[in-house]
């Protein structure tokens, strides 16, 4: 295979890069919890996983992605952004919620588990993050630091970053995604859309956050 810098574009402008456009006016301001949503703590999100029977593997990889997207929402709201560290985390533990159904019949786990997610809390809030943990489909909102810094954002960067249960580069993850589904010229293009969005991601989140996500440890 390839390596993956060879596989790839670098980034350039990838904040608009292969993006539709969508007839969006503005984002949703979806920061924080609605009224009467309810926020699962981490004993919740557990007892959601053993109902819908989600494997270890992917619960492993989900306290992954919770350790990583908790802790840039933390930092987030210690400069005063306008995030609420909780939702951020029961969205991560939950993004995965559907996979395994999926696995098993097919579907698209982000849609199934963001409708699950709803069904079992009532809170959009937390389903944003879980719908949206794969592509965010708009141009993205780079240079606005309280609507990037958010939970679904937040929740997309850190999937991106655990490669099953390990932290890893972008770079790392990309090349394997490339290696296990990269098997169409389609699927190839997918992967690399999705790779120069996670990287204008990192680049922002590391701007409006003081910090080099390409240096974080969990």
């Amino acid at each position: 295979m390839s390596t993956f810098s060879s596989s790839l574009p670098s980034p350039g402008d990838p904040a608009q890069a292969e993006v539709p456009d969508y007839p969006l006016k503005g984002i949703p301001e979806l920061r924080l919890p609605p009224r009467g949503g309810f926020v699962p703590d981490d004993e919740d999100c557990r007892r959601l996983w053993d109902k819908y029977d989600m494997l270890d593997n992917i619960r492993a990889h989900s306290r992954v992605v919770a350790s990583v997207a908790t802790a840039l929402a933390q930092q987030a709201a210690d400069r005063g952004l306008p995030v609420h560290v909780p939702s951020v985390r029961a969205s991560a533990l939950l993004h995965d919620l559907a996979k395994t159904y999926c696995l098993r019949h097919g579907g698209s786990h982000a849609e199934l588990g963001a409708a699950w997610v709803v069904q079992e809390t009532g809170n959009l809030v937390l389903a944003q993050g879980v719908f949206h943990h794969v592509y965010w489909p708009w141009p993205l909102p780079v240079n606005e630091a309280a609507v990037l810094c958010s939970l679904p954002f937040f929740i997309q960067y850190a999937d991106k970053r655990a490669r099953h249960d390990s932290f890893v580069s972008l770079e790392s993850r990309f090349e394997d995604l490339l290696d296990r589904y990269g098997t169409t010229e389609d699927h190839r293009k997918g992967i690399r859309a999705s790779y120069l969005q996670a990287k204008a991601i990192e680049e922002a989140l590391s701007r409006h956050l003081g910090m080099d996500l390409r240096t974080l440890k969990v």
